[in-house]
């Protein structure tokens, strides 16, 4: 079920009815029927119109549907009031799809863990709803005042238990966090360089870290089909250590549950060095997934982050299309991940940021600081190297952050 709210467009509200769609494939429904309508403004009670949730219980009857998908986030009391229009037809909206297919994709310890805090979060307030054929035992005959009947009863008990849930997975997620954190700090006092992968879902960022990694990561023609987040490390013609990281995908209108809940693991993109914003290239709504996927930056604070575009599944476009592309987005890299063309684009995208948070030192390094050297050469890009009666001396490329550290031993005309 499509609604048009406002100003939207029909080729607009189609392609995202076809994106509902291929969610609901990818959840495991087969979708029998599809049914849109335009709205000044949502009802109250149910969204769209009574009596177009009416027309629609007569269809999903006759086709013998048992769910109907809606492409908007209802409130509680929405779906109740279309569950008790739809009798025994099951109402999910966009927001409670999506979280299904979060749960059946999760394999981690950590990916559960954030997919049930979502869960939780999403049916605690709709539980009053789950309840209502119980409601109708409390009050009325037999009722003193406040005393409340057996639904109310388990309802304020099954609350209690979620609420106490909620809790616990905040806990132990918040451990992993701490663990993640440390991780990150190892990373960082290594010297090493972090690139995240991001961008929409399905737009070939897992085929991508295997193809510039070697990695093996899962890839299928799936909405969401990776959530854990991996690290492989990139080989680059740099000294220093680069390692690269893929993330879930995003999605317009990605559940805000599913943020709060895969924060710990979106901190990955929001402490990265540098992030790859992998697109579609041939996807109809290619702009409107760049413009999602900014929106979701913006969610975790990364928007401000160093960015380079990339352009996947360029395989599929046609010579004016790519020329298109590099004349709107200069600054962008055109690559086919899955026939591994272009990587090289990325790699030298990669060296360029690299350099260019680099500066040039001339030093001289006793030959008692080895230790110095060592960290020199792991973090540094070496140009030239010179060993004299003093120590060893070289023109060095650093981190920017490095500079204090290796004050002591700048040399003349450094």
């Amino acid at each position: 079920m499509g609604v048009q709210v406002g100003t939207e467009s029909d080729w607009e509200a189609e392609q995202t009815l076809n994106e509902l769609e291929q969610l609901a494939s990818t959840a495991g429904a087969v979708v029998v029927d599809r049914v849109s309508q335009r709205l000044s403004k949502p009802n109250v009670r149910t969204f769209i119109g009574p009596g177009k949730a009416e027309e629609i219980f007569e269809a999903a009857k006759n086709a013998g549907a048992d769910i109907v998908f809606f492409d908007v986030d209802l409130s509680p009391s929405q779906q109740k009031n279309l569950e008790d229009i739809m009798a025994n037809i099951k109402i999910l909206d966009r927001t409670g799809l999506i979280l299904d297919i979060f749960a059946q994709h999760a394999r981690s310890a950590e990916g559960k863990l954030q997919v049930e805090l979502a869960q939780m979060n999403y049916i605690l307030p709709r539980l009053k709803g789950m309840w209502g054929h119980l409601e109708r035992l409390s009050g009325g005959i037999g009722t003193r005042g406040p005393t409340r009947g057996p639904g109310e009863t388990q309802l304020e008990s099954d609350k209690r238990m979620i609420r106490k849930r909620i809790q616990r997975l905040t806990s132990e997620i918040e451990e992993l966090k701490k663990n993640r954190s440390v991780q990150r700090q190892r990373r960082q006092k290594k010297g090493i360089f972090s690139v995240s992968l991001v961008g929409y879902t399905n737009a070939g960022k897992s085929t991508l870290l295997n193809a510039l990694t070697g990695a093996d990561v899962l890839v299928e023609d799936k909405l969401f089909a990776t959530l854990d987040s991996t690290t492989r490390k990139l080989s680059v013609d740099h000294r220093k250590e680069v390692v690269l990281s893929d993330t879930v995908g995003f999605i317009k209108k990605l559940p805000h549950q599913l943020v709060a809940a895969f924060r710990s693991t979106l901190d990955e993109v929001r402490m990265a060095d540098l992030l790859l914003h992998v697109v579609d290239a041939g996807h109809p709504r290619m702009e409107g997934q760049i413009r999602a996927v900014e929106d979701v930056l913006a969610k975790i604070e990364a928007e401000d982050k160093p960015q380079i575009l990339v352009f996947n599944k360029i395989d599929l476009l046609d010579d004016a299309d790519r020329e298109r592309l590099k004349r709107i987005y200069p600054e962008s890299v055109l690559v086919s991940a899955v026939n591994r063309t272009g990587l090289e684009g990325i790699q030298e995208a990669i060296e360029h940021e690299l350099r260019k948070r680099t500066v040039r030192l001339h030093l001289l390094v006793p030959y008692t600081k080895g230790a110095f050297l060592q960290r020199l050469y792991s973090t540094g890009t070496i140009i030239s190297e010179t060993h004299t009666g003093e120590g060893t001396e070289l023109v060095v490329d650093v981190p920017e952050g490095d500079l204090d550290e290796y004050a002591q031993f700048a040399h003349a005309g450094s």
